[in-house]
């Protein structure tokens, strides 16, 4: 009988996040983003949450199923949306930081690529800002959060929301990421923001192809190579549906989960879902194989 050989999991780095307010601990368990979007036309939800009272509710009815950190966005970047100002941006989410100020026990992310926003979100209570074009979108961005102290997602897309499912994808996708992402925390050292505050995203379907997408997913030990913790989204995105023969949005939530936990499994560190109490559970299973994993590792 031929020998079987056991290859040895990835076990995740551990990091501190330094926000505003707290330091959130990284890797000892999968921390879940849930996601709030006050928009009328994101792909999956758009219009559910667009009044403060909706928004409220789903707030805190995501925290109480398990989420470890709120993230709200005011303007969708759904492949071919073309944007918002920032004026109609903070009439949506600033109703909304404000209802949630002192009623809610988890930091609050603003999912934005615009400084104004930023800004005024952290002023409204906002500890973490999700810019989906790491600083390139808004030169002012990067300066707003060393100024407010603020922990930030790096994000990696190729192109923008509008044109980034149509223009010619990278011949390599991990390559392009990885320098992409480099190139992102230059941009924000360079402003000084401290290492101990960033936290870097590959950017799942933004701007890569359907099999790009699961290339990345099955590769993203190799992101981890670049020091930083890792946050993953899969949640809802079209290359599942296109997987699930179609599925709408609200019907992708099992192969979701699968991508969930292949993340956490490859090294993610924190997890953003539209289904906090069902990622959740799955998080909490994906976490204790890693918890096997790091007991039968040599030295521990």
């Amino acid at each position: 009988m031929p020998s079987i050989e056991i290859l040895p999991m990835k076990l995740r780095a551990i990091f501190r996040w330094r926000l505003p307010r707290r330091v959130l601990l990284l890797g000892k368990r999968t921390l879940i983003m849930g996601v709030l979007n006050v928009t009328p036309d994101s792909f999956s939800d758009g219009g559910e949450f667009l009044s403060p009272q909706a928004a409220e509710k789903r707030a805190l009815a995501m925290q109480k199923a398990g989420a470890d950190i709120l993230d709200v966005g005011g303007e969708s970047t759904r492949p071919g949306s073309a944007g918002i100002s920032a004026r109609e941006e903070l009439r949506r989410v600033l109703p909304v930081l404000e209802a949630l100020r002192g009623r809610l026990r988890i930091p609050v992310s603003i999912d934005t690529r615009k400084a104004a926003v930023a800004d005024a979100a952290a002023q409204a209570g906002a500890e973490i800002v999700n810019d989906v074009t790491a600083f390139r979108a808004d030169a002012d961005m990067a300066r707003v959060a060393q100024r407010r102290k603020m922990g930030v997602v790096l994000m990696h897309m190729r192109g923008n929301p509008r044109s980034m499912q149509r223009q010619p994808f990278a011949a390599d996708a991990l390559r392009d990421v990885s320098s992409g992402l480099r190139e992102a925390v230059r941009r924000a050292e360079i402003a000084g923001v401290l290492p101990s505050r960033i936290v870097l995203d590959p950017g799942i379907g933004f701007g890569k192809s359907f099999r790009q997408n699961y290339e990345l997913l099955a590769q993203l030990s190799t992101l981890a190579r670049l020091g930083y913790p890792l946050l993953v989204g899969t949640s809802r995105k079209m290359f599942l549906g296109k997987t699930l023969r179609g599925a709408p949005p609200q019907a992708r939530i099992w192969g979701n989960a699968a991508t969930v936990a292949a993340s956490i499994l490859a090294g993610a560190h924190i997890v953003r879902v539209h289904d906090v109490m069902e990622m959740a559970q799955v998080a909490l299973v994906a976490d204790e194989v890693l918890n096997a994993a790091s007991a039968a590792s040599p030295g521990s």
